[in-house]
C-alpha cells in the first residue's frame, strides 16, 4: 500500500473513531433514564398516552404524577420541561413530586412535557449533556435538553409552520416547539399531539389552573415574571403584589395575536386559568462565557456582569449570579402564591398542598429535597 493510500486509511479510521465515540455519548444521553422517587403525596403515576392513545410508545409518552388530597377541591396541572434547556422548571416539578403533600384538591405534575426535547441537546453550542445536583448521598444526574422536539422523533420541518386551528404562520422550527403548538390536534405532529393529550387531561379532570414553568434570558424583557391572559390577570397581579417582599417579579399580558402559547390557548380552549412563570437563567443568554454546567447551576458570568453594569439587562445582576436554588425556589413559591390567591377567590375549589419553597431552597439547596432512589422501596421509584 502506498504512503498516500495509507494516509487515507488512517484518516478514515480516525474519523470513524471520532464518530463512534461521539455517537455513543449521544446514544447514551438519549436513552438515559432519570430516577424519580415517588414522594408521600403521589397516589398514582400515569402516561400521557392515557389521554391520547397514539402517543403510546413515543418519546413524548411522558409520565404524569398524580397527587390527590384527602379532601375534595380543585385541580392544578404543573408543567416542567416545555423547553428542556430551562432546567429550573424541571427540577421544581420533581421537587413537587418528591416532597409535596396535598391536603385539599388534586395536583397533576408532568416534569418532562417535552420529553423528546430532553433526549437531545446542543453540542454545537457547547451545551453539556448532563447536569448534576449535589445531595448528601451523592449527585443526582439529569439530562440536559434542547428547546424543541428532537428531530429524530419529528422531521422534516415545513418551510412555514401553520398553527392549528388559527392558521397563523410561524417560523418553521416552531412546529417542534411545545409552546407554539397549543391547543394541539389529535392527528398532527408529535408535538401537536402532545399538547392535545395535555388538553384532554385538563378537560377530563376539570383542571382549574395550569402552571407552565420556564426560564428566560436576562437580556430578554419577558423574564422574572408571570405571563397571564386576561382571565388570569387579577390572580397574577395579586400574586405579584403578595410576593413583592420576597423577590422581584412582575406580570406580563398574554398577547392575543400570537398563537400557540400555553398561556393563550389553554385558557381559550378550556375553563382552566393558565399562567406561565419565567425565572432568569444566565445560561440561556448569548453573550456569555462557555456553556458549562457551572454556568447552568450557579448562574455567574463575567460578560453578563459587564452588561449589567451598563444597564443592558432586564433584571438585577451581581457577583452572586442567579443560582439554581434561587430559580427553583422562585417557581415553587410563585406556584404556591398563585394557589393561595386562587383559593381566596374560589373557595369552593380550593387547592392546598405543602411543599418547600424559595427560602428552603436558598438555605438548604435543591439537593436537600431530592430523595435517594437507592434508599426507598423500589416500587416507589420510576425512571423518566
Amino acid at each position: 500500500m502506498s504512503r498516500h493510500a495509507l494516509g487515507k486509511v488512517i484518516i478514515a479510521l480516525v474519523a470513524l473513531l471520532v464518530l463512534g465515540v461521539g455517537g455513543s455519548e449521544l446514544y447514551a444521553h438519549r436513552h438515559y433514564k432519570e430516577p424519580v422517587v415517588l414522594g408521600p403525596g403521589v397516589t398514582r403515576v400515569e402516561r400521557l398516552s392515557k389521554y391520547h392513545p397514539p402517543l403510546k410508545g413515543t418519546a413524548n409518552d411522558s409520565l404524569v404524577y398524580v397527587l390527590e388530597g384527602e379532601e375534595d377541591g380543585g385541580a392544578v396541572l404543573v408543567l416542567g420541561g416545555t423547553h428542556p434547556g430551562e432546567v429550573a422548571g424541571i427540577l421544581a416539578a420533581i421537587v413537587m413530586v418528591e416532597n409535596a403533600v396535598p391536603i385539599k384538591g388534586d395536583i397533576y405534575v408532568i416534569p418532562h412535557i417535552s420529553r423528546s426535547g430532553s433526549t437531545g441537546t446542543q453540542p454545537s453550542g457547547g451545551y453539556p449533556l448532563y447536569y448534576h445536583i449535589p445531595t448528601e448521598f451523592g449527585a443526582r444526574k439529569f439530562r440536559m435538553g434542547d428547546r424543541v422536539t428532537n428531530p429524530l422523533d419529528q422531521w422534516p420541518d415545513p418551510d412555514v409552520y401553520i398553527h392549528y386551528p388559527t392558521g397563523q404562520s410561524l417560523s418553521y422550527v416552531e412546529i417542534r416547539n411545545i409552546n407554539r403548538c397549543w391547543p394541539g390536534r389529535p392527528d398532527g405532529t408529535l408535538t401537536e399531539q402532545t399538547c392535545y393529550a395535555a388538553m384532554q387531561l385538563v378537560r377530563e379532570h376539570n383542571v382549574n389552573i395550569v402552571i407552565d414553568l420556564h426560564e428566560a434570558e436576562l437580556l430578554y424583557p419577558v423574564t422574572n415574571c408571570i405571563v397571564a391572559p386576561s382571565k388570569s390577570a387579577t390572580i397574577a397581579v395579586m400574586t405579584q403584589i403578595n410576593l413583592s417582599g420576597d423577590f422581584d417579579i412582575h406580570t406580563e399580558p398574554s398577547p392575543v395575536g400570537y398563537r400557540g402559547l400555553s398561556h393563550r390557548e389553554i385558557g381559550d380552549h378550556s375553563d382552566a386559568y393558565p399562567f406561565l412563570l419565567e425565572a432568569p437563567e444566565p445560561f440561556l443568554d448569548q453573550p456569555t462565557g462557555p456553556k458549562t454546567e457551572a454556568l447552568l447551576l450557579e448562574g455567574v458570568d463575567e460578560f453578563l456582569l459587564a452588561a449589567g453594569k451598563r444597564g443592558l439587562l432586564f433584571v438585577d445582576y451581581d457577583e452572586t449570579g442567579k443560582s439554581i436554588e434561587l430559580r427553583v425556589g422562585r417557581h415553587l413559591t410563585t406556584t404556591l402564591a398563585i394557589l393561595d390567591e386562587w383559593n381566596f377567590n374560589f373557595p369552593e375549589a380550593e387547592i392546598i398542598f405543602e411543599c418547600p419553597g424559595y427560602y428552603e431552597m436558598l438555605e438548604n439547596g435543591v439537593g436537600a429535597y431530592l430523595r435517594n432512589p437507592d434508599a426507598v422501596d423500589p416500587s416507589r421509584v420510576v425512571y423518566d
